[in-house]
């Protein structure tokens, strides 16, 4: 297969677990035969201080030539001022909406090799494997809003309208098919009218899908359950903000924010696909950054803009064979011990992968 990639590095840590990706990627073309084109492009930060906008033109004119986008991450603290007119996280915003990429996959697994070091109990730890579909283009993050200077009043609104709602359910419904056959939807409709038209939307698309057992949650509540019984979650179908902050909560379980995926898509097979966690300024070009989130990021590139699922699952078993056999990078390796650099633990990757 031929494909060509759009690849936006970004700031902070984003170049070094880019290149962490692209290795891995090339390893795969060689593998299995595959030739990947990849175009190097401009967003966040770096793009503002090299054109002024947080998402170029020639960016937005790179994806609509491309197969699929793999975004690291971006943001700098010298553009942390929320109030600031420009900001490197405008472009992530401007990206998905220009392409229309309304739902967010953020899978979430736990690895046994890791269990003794993260946050929770061992045994809450057990068979996690959710995977959390989140809006991406509505709600709270793209209603109308009142902002300004001065003003004792502001605003923000929860907006959805039917299609929105179904559009995204349809495609959690989908994924639940795939899995185990679990949808839990989240909302807050006992307080907030936007999620009393999500809940009935979700009820009304769950007629298609007689084979999937749905239930509902109230967004504290599954936050409480994420931690207490993380593993009787299969899909999770949540608002845009919502949605966020489930999924970084959920970051606990796997051990580190940088340990995940997430995949952007809309009504084709276009996608971007991005690690979940941040720019990390304070520890890049160190060698400190972990690669996991970008690695596996690609790897749902593999699968849901290309189609190649054979692929897509030697990367995540390749990943998992590593840290099997003991690779840490500082995150997620116990306090005072030695851990691997990124580039180190990428090399373990596609040695495994070569194997």
């Amino acid at each position: 297969m031929k494909a060509n990639i759009v690849l936006l590095p970004g700031d902070g840590i984003g170049p070094e677990v880019m290149k962490s990706a692209v290795a891995v990627l090339d390893a795969i073309a060689a593998k299995f035969g595959h030739n990947f084109d990849y175009d190097e492009q401009l967003i966040g930060a770096i793009a503002i201080e090299t054109t002024g906008s947080p998402l170029p033109d020639a960016t937005l004119r790179a994806g609509e030539q491309a197969d699929a986008i793999l975004l690291a991450a971006v943001g700098l603290p010298k553009y942390a001022d929320p109030t600031a007119p420009v900001r490197p996280e405008q472009g992530l915003l401007k990206i998905r909406a220009h392409f229309g990429l309304f739902a967010n996959l953020r899978p979430v697994k736990t690895y046994p090799a890791l269990y003794g070091y993260a946050p929770l109990r061992a045994e809450l730890l057990e068979g996690v494997d959710m995977l959390i579909v989140r809006e991406l283009t509505g709600g709270l993050y793209f209603g109308a809003r009142k902002e300004q200077d001065g003003d004792d009043n502001s605003f923000d609104t929860m907006n959805y309208t039917v299609g929105e709602v179904e559009r995204v359910a349809h495609v959690a419904f989908r994924a639940a098919q795939q899995r185990r056959g679990k949808l839990t939807s989240i909302d807050k409709a006992n307080v907030l009218a936007s999620m009393r038209l999500w809940r009935r939307t979700v009820m009304k698309v769950a007629e298609d899908y007689g084979d999937i057992a749905l239930n509902h949650e109230y967004v504290d509540a599954a936050a409480m359950y994420l931690m207490t019984r993380p593993a009787s979650y299969d899909v999770i179908l949540a608002e845009n903000m919502f949605g966020d902050i489930l999924s970084d909560e959920a970051s606990v379980l796997a051990g580190s924010l940088g340990m995940l995926p997430s995949a952007s898509l809309g009504t084709g097979t276009f996608g971007l696909y991005e690690p979940v966690h941040g720019s990390a300024p304070d520890i890049a070009g160190q060698g400190k950054a972990n690669p996991i989130g970008q690695l596996l990021s690609a790897a749902m590139l593999l699968r849901y803009s290309l189609g190649l699922e054979t692929e897509a699952a030697a990367i995540e078993a390749a990943v998992e064979d590593a840290l099997a056999d003991g690779a840490r990078t500082a995150d997620i390796a116990p306090k005072g011990s030695a851990f691997v650099s990124t580039d180190e633990f990428t090399q373990t990757v596609v040695g495994a992968l070569k194997e």
